[in-house]
């Protein structure tokens, strides 16, 4: 797969097809906390792509293969102290990661996109909606939330994840970590060991940096409550959520369209923090008849 350099950073992505067409509209895929490109099911991509759409996805700063600055260490210390109110000096926003996919969308002769996130990602494509709204022909925002402190919460076991940095040595250690986190907030009906160690080693061989996930996490902690923001998007919205999400209780989904403007609301039931595959029929179908909508409107 490509990769760009930008100056500040190098970003490592994917499109499908590879060859891209000027008659096909683009969906944006971003991804969350320390999730690579590779966390998009397959399966995902190849449904929008079915439909009708060029997809793009990329390994945001600092996870999978994407520029990771080692050069920027910061410990659980800069955590606690955004936790409590105090100040940190950022390696990077949230801002700034938005605009990294529009700068990848101008490297690829990209005018406009439909740009969908996940989690993390669902916070950037929500920066790329207020900042670049005439880049952005929808937005899809999928299991994220508003940043405010009183949705979207986790579950006592769910923060355990969140706050517990996956092993980088040691492949055994790590598989085992993993296996442990994905069994907490992935959906239960659709769990499959076998299936989520292949994932898992395909991550791995990707790239797995808990260092940058801290920055990451940084990056949403810092960006604070979104919902007087989120109230001047003017983009065409679609929030999709599971009703089982340990992660980002499903108050924030419910939090996020209430923000943004003719927002649709999507609750899904069986599904945590994840797609599984069988539920990809019925998100690749949301997201594109929202696509279309949104292009027809805007016509």
């Amino acid at each position: 797969m490509p990769e760009i350099d930008l100056g500040d950073i190098c970003l490592h992505y994917g499109t499908w097809p590879t060859e891209r067409s000027q008659d096909r509209e683009v969906v944006h895929l971003v991804h969350g906390l320390g999730a690579p490109r590779l966390r998009w099911p397959q399966e995902l991509v190849d449904a929008l792509v079915d439909r009708g759409f060029d997809v793009v996805a990329h390994d945001n700063r600092d996870s999978g293969r994407s520029t990771v600055l080692h050069d920027r260490r910061m410990g659980g210390g800069a955590v606690r102290r955004l936790l409590e109110g105090g100040d940190v000096d950022l390696p990077y926003t949230l801002a700034d990661m938005a605009a990294d996919v529009v700068r990848l969308w101008d490297h690829l002769g990209v005018e406009r996109a439909h740009v969908v996130g996940a989690s993390m990602g669902g916070m950037i494509a929500q920066h790329v909606a207020m900042a670049y709204p005439h880049r952005t022909r929808s937005l899809t925002s999928v299991m994220s939330t508003t940043g405010a402190r009183d949705v979207g919460h986790p579950t006592e076991e769910a923060t355990k994840v969140l706050l517990t940095p996956l092993p980088a040595d040691d492949l055994d250690e790590y598989l085992a970590a993993a296996m442990a986190s994905r069994r907490v907030i992935e959906s239960p009906d659709y769990f499959d060991e076998g299936e989520m160690r292949e994932h898992l080693l395909a991550l791995w061989e990707h790239g797995v940096h808990p260092e940058g996930t801290v920055r990451q996490f940084l990056a949403i902690l810092a960006d604070g409550d979104r919902t007087e923001r989120l109230r001047a998007i003017e983009v065409p919205t679609l929030v999709i959520h599971g009703v089982l999400d340990p992660l980002i209780d499903k108050s924030g989904g419910v939090a996020t369209a209430e923000a943004i403007p003719g927002a649709e609301l999507l609750l899904l039931d069986g599904m945590a923090h994840d797609i599984p595959v069988p539920l990809v029929p019925q998100v690749a179908g949301a997201i594109a008849d929202h696509a279309r909508a949104a292009s027809s409107a805007h016509a």
